[in-house]
């Protein structure tokens, strides 16, 4: 049993990168899937497919890789509020992410969204990962 799923979630993306594997399996939740979401419709990732598997179901993520250095277009995955210490925001305390380049994922009472999204929308809640 893993105690913080979402970490997991970030580390073992972040361990396919480092090998430079193509596609990650990562076990489906809720929470991971419109994380997956919203890391497709930023541009992060290539696709993603949900598998059911009669039990809990499986996340399947294609990674994307710059064409010409053949580096990861995640550079970086970093888990912000965790089980030990919980970080929540208020739309006007979000934090940009290298500068705007990047995005945070925030678990509000509409759901969960980036950062930018939840601001516009004048909602606050957990912050729980930036990516960049």
């Amino acid at each position: 049993m893993v105690t913080d799923p979402i970490a997991d979630y970030l580390t073992r993306i972040r361990n396919a990168q480092m090998a430079n594997h193509r596609i990650v399996e990562i076990p489906a939740s809720n929470l991971k899937k419109r994380i997956t979401e919203i890391l497709y419709d930023k541009g992060y990732i290539l696709k993603y497919k949900f598998e059911d598997d009669n039990k809990q179901g499986v996340i399947k993520i294609a990674l994307k890789y710059d064409a010409s250095t053949k580096l990861p277009v995640i550079q970086g995955l970093e888990r912000i509020s965790r089980p030990g210490l919980r970080t929540y925001a208020k739309p006007d305390e979000f934090k940009r992410v290298r500068n705007g380049l990047g995005i945070s994922i925030v678990s509000t009472s509409k759901g969960v969204m980036t950062d930018k999204e939840a601001k516009a929308q004048n909602v606050g809640g957990e912050v729980l990962c930036s990516i960049f």
